[in-house]
């Protein structure tokens, strides 16, 4: 029995709760943009369906009640693929349905979740759940941004204390320089900036990129365009959340009970400021001390009824802490450690320390430390990438990072890589992808691992500085070597004061984390969390030229320790040489059923890759194997050539008139029997038998392609030579 989804009413769509869909379009970065509730998702506490081009995103929003001794925000958001919305099965053998998020979608929804974030008050401590879910992809451009404004919007529509809107923009540049948003995939690869801003009216929330050594001055005017661009957004978001008339939730922030607060800045008076200034981790023994002081004092003060009240003593000393690290900035300009604003952490940086790794480095900065580890194979060891946006696409070049709880002295469960350890890893690889060799040049694929062995803010630069490092000492052939840096910011009123090189004390106390790599001549990547409500995009061209500095501070000290990429390989690493044959003749260097590849790797000892260009890219440690191999497969695809002398040849068959004689696999010709020899013959056999190996020479090639042969002119020409 079918049943009426909806009906119309006075022109306005009815769902069968009988409310009216809501629908606001706005003319969006040259495409209809369309949000609509009450459509579907009726038991959400707030969905939004966004329509951009063909890509339709559903955004769903639901509040939940305070969880019990929870001491933050438990906000999650996550981004799901839908293979369906691309009009694609996954292309794994045995998984068909979608399951664990693959990287990129755990990479776009953390990307959705950092410009939001910092919207909700502290102290908030509903739990909140976001799931942006994407029901048909538009294969003109990528979904994220779209996904990102559904989340906002559902966001607006809970009643909850959300600040929004936010919305964002994916901005490359084209030929001409032109900046221009939702650009295709394809002009996106081929653009020298990849930039995603999210923001709200003027300013910025949250900045990423992947570059090709672009110009300070070009990220900040792409920064401007996007700005300008994603008006149109916020304006239809707010015009929603007033057509669907919002109601306000109440709610609690579970904020320090300023009795406490006020107790516990009395009792630290005296003994913060310069007493506290000194080095990682000098520093943190000092804070670990006065804890114990304080918790002491107040014990004997309370007594049993303290054990109580720790935690809340506890963060406020911590509060007192943050204040008194921003007034050392902001009023002496000195920062927790006792260094000037722009000053890096002493730098300690070695190559080579692993002798059986392809390449390895060290790299240390203060209390962060990076161990980075390349591994080189064949291409055929790339990964290939399965997703709702790419199929059977490869990845060449990997990053992984991991950092155990041992590296910020916790106890802490091993498991699998989290949210935080991918984003980490993605944006090492982004600032070193940029730099890497042309496949044609390197034909390698290539790991790169990155094992922090200890945390003190900036861990994901750390990783950057020591793959480069590593990289060069693998003697990867990198355009030119990459290093970055951590910037942070104190924003006091109109005033901003930036970090270079932050640790721990200031990032959690400052206002912003931002992240640039780049070489010489230009950035590679970024990475911005803000904490604030956004900042006017002046303010982050003031963070990006002190960056430059930095960064070209830190490039210099790791050149002294390794000025190049190696001149050769390590031992251990295979080498790979390549080889170009006609695109026609893969087959016959695969043979039926794999068999005549097979055979070849199996009895060169090597390993085999043939693109479908007729690339043919032949790895083993072993050089000698290599040019066996490669000789086996130049003889497979080789062309039989008049006049040209072939030397000990197989017989494969005798017969009456003469004998057939294979000059190549799979090319026979016929050596007459009056071509045997200077002498008559009466008949081959007298002469030649099966298996027998004689040289010959190719002397003519008839119109239906059948090769004639002749002993006897090959015997003339080779005495001839001698002579």
């Amino acid at each position: 029995m079918s049943q009426t989804v909806s009906q119309t009413k006075n022109n306005a769509t009815i769902n069968p709760y009988g409310k009216a869909v809501i629908t606001v379009e706005t003319e969006f970065c040259g495409r209809r943009l369309t949000l609509e509730v009450n459509r579907v998702g009726f038991r959400t506490t707030a969905s939004v369906l966004v329509r951009y081009g063909e890509t339709v995103v559903l955004g769903t929003a639901m509040l939940g009640g305070i969880i019990p001794g929870m001491d933050y925000f438990p906000l999650s958001i996550d981004y799901e693929e839908k293979f369906y919305a691309a009009g694609k099965i996954s292309g794994s053998r045995f998984i068909k349905r979608e399951g664990k998020p693959s990287d990129e979608a755990v990479l776009i929804g953390r990307l959705i979740d950092r410009p939001i974030r910092p919207l909700w008050p502290k102290g908030y401590r509903n739990e909140v759940q976001g799931v942006a879910s994407v029901l048909s992809m538009d294969p003109a451009f990528r979904p994220d941004m779209v996904a990102m404004i559904a989340m906002s919007a559902a966001f607006m529509l809970t009643g909850a204390p959300f600040d929004g809107p936010v919305a964002g923009v994916r901005v490359g540049m084209d030929e001409k320089g032109k900046y221009q948003a939702f650009m295709s995939v394809e002009e996106l690869a081929s653009s020298k900036l990849d930039l995603v801003v999210a923001g709200t009216d003027g300013r910025v929330m949250m900045v990423e990129a992947g570059a090709k050594e672009a110009t300070e001055d070009e990220v900040i005017k792409a920064m401007e365009f996007a700005v300008e661009a994603i008006k149109p957004a916020l304006e239809a978001q707010r015009e929603l959340a007033k057509k669907v008339g919002v109601i306000a939730q109440e709610y609690e922030l579970a904020l320090p009970d300023a009795k406490f607060q006020t107790e516990v800045d009395v009792w630290v008076e005296g003994r913060l400021g310069a007493d506290l200034r000194a080095p990682y981790p000098e520093r943190n023994e000092l804070i670990k001390v006065l804890r114990e002081q304080m918790h002491d004092e107040f014990a004997g003060k309370y007594g049993e009824e303290y054990s109580n009240l720790r935690g809340e003593y506890d963060e406020a000393l911590q509060l007192a802490i943050h204040k008194d690290v921003r007034k050392g900035i902001v009023e002496h300009g000195v920062r927790p450690d006792g260094r000037k604003l722009d000053e890096i952490r002493p730098l300690s940086t070695e190559v080579g320390l692993l002798p059986r790794a392809h390449g390895s480095s060290l790299f240390t900065r203060g209390m962060t430390q990076g161990m980075n580890i390349v591994t080189l194979a064949p291409l055929s060891y790339a990964q290939m990438v399965d997703t709702m946006e790419v199929s059977d696409g490869e990845r060449r070049y990997m990053h992984h990072y991991n950092a155990p709880g041992y590296t910020v002295g916790e106890v802490r469960r091993l498991g699998s890589p989290g949210r935080r350890e991918i984003g980490h890893g993605y944006l090492a690889e982004r600032a070193l992808s940029a730099v890497l060799p042309d496949e044609a040049e390197f034909p390698y694929a290539i790991r790169s691992v990155t094992e922090i062995m200890s945390q003190n803010g900036s861990t994901s630069m750390a990783a950057t500085c020591s793959s480069c490092l590593a990289l060069m000492d693998a003697g990867v052939r990198l355009k030119s070597p990459v290093s970055g840096i951590a910037m942070g910011l104190m924003v006091d009123g109109a005033k901003a004061y930036v970090l270079s090189d932050i640790a721990d004390a200031e990032d959690f106390a400052g206002d912003m984390d931002f992240k640039v790599t780049g070489t010489t001549k230009g950035i590679t990547a970024l990475q911005m969390d803000m904490k604030v409500h956004g900042l006017p995009v002046a303010t982050l061209k003031k963070v990006l030229e002190q960056g430059r500095t930095g960064r070209a501070f830190i490039l210099e000290h790791m050149l002294k320790t390794l000025a190049e990429p190696r001149k050769d390989l390590s031992p251990y690493a295979p080498r790979v040489e390549s080889i170009t044959i006609n695109p026609d003749k893969i087959r016959e260097v695969i043979g039926k059923g794999g068999e005549t590849i097979q055979k070849i790797t199996a009895e060169t000892g090597t390993e085999i890759d043939i693109k479908d260009d007729g690339t043919v890219m032949i790895a083993s440690p072993d050089k000698e194997k290599i040019e066996a191999a490669k000789q086996w497969v130049l003889s497979i695809v080789e062309e039989p050539e008049v006049g040209k002398i072939y030397h000990d040849k197989p017989v494969v068959s005798v017969l009456d008139f003469g004998a057939f004689v294979q000059i190549m696999p799979g090319k026979d010709g016929l050596v007459h029997v009056s071509e045997i020899s200077e002498e008559r013959t009466e008949k081959p056999s007298d002469k030649l038998k099966e298996g027998d190996k004689v040289t010959v020479k190719l002397v003519a090639v008839d119109d239906r392609g059948r090769l004639q042969l002749s002993m006897k002119a090959a015997a003339r020409e080779l005495k001839d030579k001698k002579k």
